[in-house]
């Protein structure tokens, strides 16, 4: 995530020119402050778990809503989406690795 998308955004809003689109904007200042964050979760994972948690959140939300219908119908392909899913879809690394009893007990159950 960091390597990968925090150079982009990062870069994105420190050589942008002109007046921003006000979407656009927040997004790519929500990529920049997200895959910060990511990179933090490097060095303390499981302080930072919450990120990825959002990251799960956001991503699976988007595949099942706007991938899912366009894929379904035959239209994902051509499509602005098209080029989304396959970054999407890593998520499932994440996913496998993922201490997901610690997060039951520690978000769900909120014992420590």
């Amino acid at each position: 995530m960091f390597l990968f998308a925090a150079k982009d955004a990062w870069t994105e809003l420190i050589t942008h020119k002109g007046e921003w689109n006000p979407e656009i904007a927040i997004a790519w200042c929500a990529i920049a402050a997200y895959t910060t964050l990511s990179g933090l979760g490097v060095f303390h994972t499981l302080k930072m778990l919450p990120i990825m948690l959002f990251m799960f959140f956001y991503k699976g939300l988007w595949l099942f809503f706007v991938a899912y219908p366009l894929w379904q119908n035959e239209q994902l392909v051509g499509s602005e989406a098209e080029d989304w899913v396959p970054i999407f879809m890593l998520m499932i690394i994440p996913v496998i690795f993922t201490p997901w009893i610690y997060v039951f007990k520690t978000y769900v159950l909120g014992k420590d």
